[in-house]
């Protein structure tokens, strides 16, 4: 048996402190330079908070908002990749693994491209599957609306997963 998930997230840009109220620029677990963050009450990784609800949803659990609430000062500042671990943890629980997931960022800068190796192989890491079972792709929004003018970030994933243990 198969299911599938899908999750979206987004999150605003902003400049770094002491500028602006930004967290560094976190995606997937990897950090990379830029003069802008996403702004939010977790660590902001909008990559992972996406893979994660679409975790969530293959198997019709709670969201990531409901599972972890950003009214909760224990989730302030915390490493998203804790709730992605979790959510994996809740998807062996009902007997299913991630069979492939492939997933989307959409910003204007920074250019993702030349870290998607290592974006792809810390979702695989995460989630306890080899590297070919995880696709990245990056695209703009070619200048229109606030993505497309750089002061906000979104990412897509759809997971695929089997039943392993029924």
């Amino acid at each position: 048996m198969i299911r599938i998930g899908h999750g979206y997230d987004l999150h605003r840009l902003e400049p770094l402190p002491p500028a602006g109220q930004a967290r560094p620029f976190v995606l997937a677990g990897v950090q990379i330079d830029h003069d802008r963050g996403p702004v939010g009450h977790s660590d902001a990784d909008v990559l992972f908070h996406a893979i994660t609800d679409a975790i969530l949803g293959s198997i019709a659990a709670d969201d990531i908002g409901q599972l972890f609430p950003d009214t909760d000062s224990a989730h302030e500042g915390q490493d998203s990749r804790i709730f992605l671990v979790e959510a994996v943890r809740l998807l062996g629980a009902k007997g299913y693994a991630v069979a492939n997931l492939d997933a989307t960022v959409v910003c204007e800068r920074p250019k993702i491209g030349p870290h998607k190796q290592a974006i792809r192989a810390s979702i695989a890491d995460a989630i306890g599957v080899e590297i070919d079972r995880v696709n990245l792709k990056a695209k703009t929004h070619e200048q229109v609306d606030a993505v497309g003018e750089g002061l906000a970030i979104e990412a897509h994933c759809v997971v695929l997963v089997e039943l392993t243990n029924p």
